[in-house]
């Protein structure tokens, strides 16, 4: 009964963990990167705590009005919303769309952003999978989620030995040696 029962959480951890892997990962082999969203900049569309997944574009396949994925100098990386093309001086002009000011008015943001720096375009994004993504990546949960592997695998362990004494007392109960036909005396 316990085999049953520890079998089925191995089962349900697997799964679970082989979803987050193919969420965070496996994405990548069909040309998505996913990311975390940290700000509130573009909410309602990708709220903080999403994972969106950004697919790779060339400056001429964003348009007026497509959210794109770009980096700052300073390497961080920024999804917001193209309100204006400058194809000439190869500039995307973007704004957060929940970035407004005391009149509503959505505030542009203050540079443009050279074709160099875009990553690529968002294709979807899945609420609340980000939390789990930045959680698992980052120190802590990364040492958790390989402690926990170590659990897993030695319980795993402990079981199989368990259960193989088991079997093995339970053939000597019933007279059988496990060597041919010979029978007890």
């Amino acid at each position: 009964m316990l085999r049953r029962v520890c079998n089925g959480i191995f089962a349900a951890v697997f799964a679970v963990a082989l979803l987050l892997l193919i969420a965070f990962a496996g994405v990548r082999l069909v040309g998505l990167t996913p990311y975390a969203v940290l700000s509130g900049s573009m909410e309602p569309q990708y709220p903080v705590g999403s994972l969106i997944y950004v697919h790779n574009a060339s400056p001429e396949q964003v348009q007026v009005g497509d959210a794109i994925t770009f980096s700052l100098d300073s390497g961080t990386l920024v999804t917001h919303q193209v309100y204006d093309i400058d194809a000439e001086a190869g500039l995307f002009y973007t704004q957060g769309v929940a970035n407004v000011d005391e009149s509503g008015a959505t505030v542009h943001d203050a540079a443009p952003v050279p074709f160099s720096h875009l990553v690529g375009v968002p294709q979807f994004c899945i609420p609340f999978l980000g939390y789990v993504n930045v959680w698992f990546t980052s120190g802590p949960g990364f040492f958790v989620v390989i402690s926990l592997a170590g659990v897993f695998m030695a319980l795993s362990i402990v079981l199989e030995l368990h259960e193989g004494r088991s079997r093995r007392n339970e053939r000597e109960r019933s007279g059988y040696a496990g060597h041919g036909a010979h029978a007890r005396r």
